[in-house]
């Protein structure tokens, strides 16, 4: 696909949780179709948004297929203000989503979880992750892949996780 070609594709509408524990931690989990040889991909939990959902329902439905926690374990503290946008390498655009999306624009939800680790069950669902782990956000930013770095930060700041600058 040529520049051109992707700069006229729609982004993929997308739906981010941001769960954090009570000592403050993130919740990510180690992406398991990581390329070979890649560095390990963490992420927050994630997905698409079905036609006719809202994207708080789909961030609760992400969750819970991601990480086996359902509504009912978590506190929804709040959303970004706006949805954000970022654009796939141009490399990965042919791969993903059979080359339909440039990227996707994500409504990131700011969550509380205070229950037991046990009850985390990555394979409640088609498995998504390798592992998981409680991260402070800074560390997170050392931990995702660089073209997600920049919506983790302003997602971090707007949500109190980060300090400006």
């Amino acid at each position: 696909m040529t520049p051109e070609q992707i700069l006229a594709l729609p982004y993929r509408p997308c739906a981010g949780v941001c769960l954090r524990n009570p000592a403050g931690l993130v919740w990510v989990g180690r992406r398991i179709d990581a390329p070979a040889g890649a560095p390990p991909a963490w992420q927050m939990p994630q997905g698409g948004i079905d036609p006719g959902e809202t994207p708080e329902a789909a961030a609760l439905r992400e969750l819970e297929e991601e990480t086996g926690l359902d509504a009912g374990a978590v506190r929804v503290l709040g959303a970004t203000a706006e949805p954000m946008p970022y654009d796939l390498p141009v490399d990965l655009v042919p791969r993903l989503w059979k080359g339909r999306f440039r990227g996707q624009m994500q409504h990131w939800f700011h969550m509380a979880y205070d229950g037991p680790d046990s009850a985390v069950d990555l394979d409640r669902h088609v498995r998504e992750f390798s592992e998981w782990r409680w991260m402070p956000p800074a560390e997170v930013l050392d931990h995702i892949v660089p073209f997600k770095r920049a919506i983790y930060v302003e997602v971090f700041r707007e949500f109190g996780l980060l300090r400006p600058g």
